[in-house]
């Protein structure tokens, strides 16, 4: 399988949607609302993807400074080429493109929570999460 990584590849929101139904993390995503995938995609700081030919099979995404912080925020592979590294490599990837005291952050799916530290990464127990109210009640102030 001769997979190739690339950072300067521009993928449409379609494509993002694709890779994250075959990917299972769909699940995990608002694929329905358009707007908030458009801007998940085009305000990435860092966007690495795989491709099979011209088939896009994976997508890390990512927040970062370059230098300190780094969060993928979407670490997508479509599962017919799961198992053979390319999470990793995507992952690897990122990380050659950041400074060398960059450490970077993740959120594990709940079905891939041990898969992490079998790659390095170190479990942190100190994450916070602020999630917004969707109901439409808030108990914030007017301004």
């Amino acid at each position: 399988m001769g997979i190739d990584f690339k950072t300067d590849a521009t993928i449409s929101t379609e494509q993002f949607i694709e890779v994250l139904t075959r990917s299972m993390l769909a699940e995990r995503r608002p694929i329905w609302d358009r707007q908030c995938l458009d801007s998940m995609l085009h305000n990435a700081s860092l966007l690495v993807t795989a491709w099979d030919g011209d088939r896009l099979v994976g997508v890390a995404g990512s927040l970062t400074d370059f230098h300190y912080a780094c969060f993928i925020s979407d670490l997508a592979v479509d599962v017919a080429y799961q198992r053979a590294g390319i999470d990793r490599d995507l992952t690897r990837h990122t990380q050659r493109l950041l400074g060398p005291r960059c450490k970077i952050r993740l959120i594990s799916a709940p079905a891939a929570a041990d898969y992490y530290a079998k790659h390095g990464f170190v479990r942190n127990d100190r994450c916070w999460e602020l999630v917004p109210d969707l109901s439409g009640s808030s108990d914030a102030p007017a301004p």
